[in-house]
């Protein structure tokens, strides 16, 4: 009996999303924040062990590059994995929050100045 090894890992992935490559919404970056939702809408979806994994680790806002390096899976894996979750009602997903869109010219000056005295 093999402990799976490389070649596990490679199928793997592939069997956690049903054999789907690409997420079925574009909500999600590896920035995006995403929070398990406290009451779970009643509901059809049975989930995964690696969905229970997720809704585990996101009890408190995490982003996704985070989820994935603490599941050990590739962020494309958790990406549908999380769409899933967020179909179901099963998580809330945000966007990382834009400081600012203004250029402050007075910053970039002085940054410019600093590096030319290197």
């Amino acid at each position: 009996m093999t402990d799976g090894g490389a070649a596990g890992r490679l199928v793997r992935p592939f069997t956690l999303t049903g054999g789907r490559t690409r997420p079925s919404r574009a909500d999600f970056t590896l920035i995006t924040s995403v929070t398990a939702v406290e009451r779970p809408p009643a509901g059809s979806f049975r989930p995964q062990p690696e969905h229970t994994r997720i809704l585990r680790l996101c009890a408190e806002p995490v982003v996704v590059a985070e989820l994935a390096a603490g599941l050990d899976l590739p962020a494309s894996v958790v990406v549908i994995l999380l769409c899933d979750l967020l179909e179901a009602g099963r998580i809330t997903a945000h966007p990382p929050r834009l400081v600012s869109r203004t250029t402050d010219l007075d910053l970039l000056q002085k940054v410019r100045d600093g590096l030319g005295r290197l």
